[in-house]
């Protein structure tokens, strides 16, 4: 007993310092934290979803997931993602273009503007270099690659979307940060401006230029990088312009709050669409394909784009899962789906721009 009693200790501790690392950031206090306290979304303690969600959906729980997780196959491609290495300082200013880098990071330029969203440049999702490394071929472009971000978006705070080291390396670089409250602390303990970040409710919006507008909205997920969740606000974002309209989903699972925006906003010439890492289990904080087309539908979407795949493998499915069963879906759909390489320069204008399967060109698959 005093043995069991010395090590359960030591773990604490131990625990307790590891997560005291800059990696992990920092909790919202002070004024930061009695801005939260006001929020409607922040009840009994934490950050709340429009609609009661449970994380864990399946019979027997995390022990059944973790086995899951040790039986499934085929995870991680045995070769490279094809990907293209596109000289991001030098596209042409007066087009409005997309860059995607795998998974949920991308880059935005918009009238001249340019935008990031969610950067994770590090070659890994996870606090420890060793676990959830990046696809090899997918982790092509660093932050010395990217020129200056003048908005960088943080859709919440998990580790495959906020990356400790990429954003340290673009603080010089990024004229402002736009995410939901409580976000900045990390960010100022890694050394931003308060002045810099702007932390946003859903229903906030920011007018950034004359000509542009973002807007703070629902998401159906979760936060938290350390042992204390839902402390910080996970959103999405929707960039508005006189020409065009731009849904940003961040990560989530499906909900009406699609349905409320599509009606709200009048319809998007372009959703960027959480699609992978999914399972039945979870399937309130990850959308299943299905409902990726379907959130597309209610969104009045011109395009979808799906994200979230093909750089990490975060759950059981097959690597390649994710773009290839929407895409077989969507045979039946007719909407039109844009799928890039990672780097390949996408269009905001051009929506009869092409894509092929690409991933069915990549070779055998590791069983893992």
């Amino acid at each position: 007993m005093v043995t069991l009693l010395v090590v359960a200790v030591f773990l604490v501790v131990g625990v307790n310092f590891f997560t005291r690392l800059p990696r992990f950031g920092k909790l919202p206090d002070g004024e930061r934290y009695a801005r939260i306290e006001k929020s409607p979304n922040y009840r009994n303690g934490a950050f709340q979803n429009l609609n009661p969600t449970q994380q864990i959906t399946a019979d027997g729980g995390f022990l059944k997931m973790m086995n899951d997780f040790r039986k499934a196959k085929n995870r991680r491609p045995k070769s490279a993602i094809p990907s293209v290495k596109t000289n991001l300082k030098n596209l042409p200013v007066n087009q409005n273009l997309l860059v995607w880098f795998g998974h949920s990071s991308y880059f935005l330029q918009i009238d001249g503007k340019k935008f990031l969203v969610d950067p994770v440049f590090c070659g890994h999702a996870s606090p420890f270099p060793f676990m959830i490394k990046s696809f090899k071929g997918s982790d092509i472009y660093k932050p010395d690659d990217m020129p200056f971000i003048d908005y960088l978006v943080i859709t919440h705070d998990h580790w495959d979307h906020l990356d400790y080291k990429t954003v340290k390396a673009l603080n010089g670089k990024t004229g402002k940060v736009i995410t939901g409250l409580g976000v900045g602390a990390h960010l100022e303990r890694w050394g931003f401006e308060p002045g810099k970040i702007f932390e946003g409710d859903w229903g906030d919006s920011y007018q950034l230029t004359e000509n542009i507008k973002i807007f703070v909205t629902p998401a159906r997920h979760f936060s938290g990088r350390g042992t204390k969740p839902n402390q910080t606000l996970w959103a999405s974002f929707v960039v508005e312009t006189s020409a065009i309209r731009i849904f940003i989903g961040g990560d989530g699972g499906y909900d009406n709050h699609f349905a409320e925006l599509g009606k709200k906003f009048g319809g998007f010439d372009l959703a960027i669409l959480e699609n992978g890492q999914y399972n039945e289990s979870w399937k309130f904080i990850h959308m299943l394909p299905p409902q990726v087309l379907q959130a597309g539908r209610d969104l009045n979407a011109k395009r979808i784009m799906p994200v979230h795949s093909m750089k990490f493998a975060l759950a059981n499915h097959t690597w390649d899962a994710p773009l290839k069963t929407v895409s077989e879906l969507n045979k039946s759909e007719g909407l039109s789906l844009v799928t890039p390489r990672i780097g390949e320069v996408v269009s905001l204008s051009d929506t009869t721009q092409l894509f092929d399967e690409w991933w069915n060109n990549v070779n055998s698959l590791l069983n893992e």
